[in-house]
């Protein structure tokens, strides 16, 4: 392939013009030229965690596909762990797509939207998702459009997220509540907003015709949200204990390994690979799980390293890891076999030539706003 067929790959958000006067660095991942950062990591960090603002990211290369027609739950309920015939309209739901051995193809998230479903899901399993649902539109009243390009997807998150939509958006915005979805008008566009959290602290997703973000990236700035990057946003995660499809999960593990728990449906019957999920969640757990690990020193932690329990015994690899600020220690994603996951437990980890004490953890290793809500809340929050 020549130089210029590999950068005609490369895809930019509709914003990369306004990432460039801002001064952001920039990272190609997944086929996108994403801002790394706009020249301070923590301070773009401590946006978001440290409670006095809010940060305001650009998530606009996650895709976007529409599903619709007659036939599209009967359709979709063969194909995801979730259960498509309870999604009401104006709500939304996490959801997997699973292979027959129940292995994940993608993590996504369902909307309902006028009876058209919108999943929503990384870059990097954007086109792996598409082929898995075109496949179905010759066999009936099944429609599948890809809406990536035509929309942006920014968000708001930080303790202070709610005063930013509110200032910018309204109370309507503002208010909306977990598992729905708000859409309305802003100057002349439809605008959709739904509470979720990509860092464990409070947050919003919203998506807009991709003519129309630049004037809604500002308006939000202008409320108080500080742009933030990947990489902070990368230590966010990895604190919060939200898997990435390519890093911390793909289609060597099986949908609950990745701690997708609230992604399946236990009642709704056969869907591709449900024989197999169904087998371990009654079986009382899966070998391997999704954890945390914390370290005692600030030394690198590489990616695939292997996890050792105190005996030497090799029980689990790490996936991503990152320095917390919160913590002020490194601090690593892994799977970890069954029996040492109690929080605790002590383990040993080979990165390179380096062997590195560590504790296993459970995540979420931070607990922002997002759970402290959940405490204040009632049934259904």
């Amino acid at each position: 392939m020549s130089e210029a067929t590999e950068q005609a790959t490369i895809h930019k958000s509709p914003l990369d013009e306004t990432h460039r006067q801002l001064g952001a660095n920039f990272m190609e991942r997944d086929g996108w030229m994403l801002p790394a950062s706009y020249g301070d990591t923590l301070a773009e960090y401590g946006a978001v965690r440290d409670g006095e603002s809010a940060g305001l990211i650009d998530l606009s290369s996650n895709a976007l596909i529409e599903v619709s027609g007659a036939e599209a739950v009967q359709f979709l309920n063969g194909l995801v762990t979730n259960d498509m015939k309870t999604l009401a309209d104006g709500a939304w739901m996490p959801a997997a797509f699973p292979n027959a051995q129940g292995r994940l193809i993608s993590s996504t998230r369902v909307i309902n939207r006028g009876g058209a479903f919108l999943f929503n899901t990384e870059s990097v399993s954007h086109e792996r998702l598409y082929k898995t649902l075109a496949r179905f539109t010759l066999a009936g009243d099944f429609h599948v459009t890809d809406r990536t390009a035509e929309t942006a997807q920014l968000s708001v998150q930080g303790a202070r997220a709610g005063d930013v939509l509110k200032l910018a958006l309204g109370q309507e915005a503002a208010s909306v509540e977990r598992g729905r979805v708000v859409t309305t008008m802003r100057d002349g566009a439809s605008l959709s907003v739904l509470r979720a959290t990509h860092t464990a602290e409070d947050g919003f997703d919203l998506f807009v015709d991709a003519a129309h973000v630049a004037p809604l990236w500002e308006a939000l700035r202008e409320a108080g949200a500080r742009p933030t990057g990947q990489d902070a946003l990368e230590m966010l995660r990895i604190e919060a204990g939200l898997p990435r499809y390519g890093l911390d999960m793909d289609e060597t593990n099986v949908v609950t390994e990745a701690g997708l728990d609230d992604a399946v449906s236990y009642t709704k019957g056969c869907y591709i690979g449900q024989e197999i999920i169904a087998r371990i969640h009654w079986r009382g757990h899966v070998a391997k799980k999704l954890s945390g690990l914390l370290f005692n020193d600030q030394g690198e932690i590489e990616r695939g390293s292997k996890v050792l329990s105190a005996d030497g015994k090799d029980i689990g690899r790490v996936t991503s890891a990152t320095f917390s600020p919160r913590l002020s220690r490194m601090v690593a994603l892994a799977y970890i076999k069954y029996d040492y996951l109690a929080p605790g437990t002590a383990a040993r980890v080979i990165s390179g030539e380096a062997e590195r004490e560590a504790t296993v953890a459970e995540l979420p290793l931070v607990r922002g706003s997002w759970f402290e809500q959940d405490a204040n809340a009632g049934p259904g929050a």
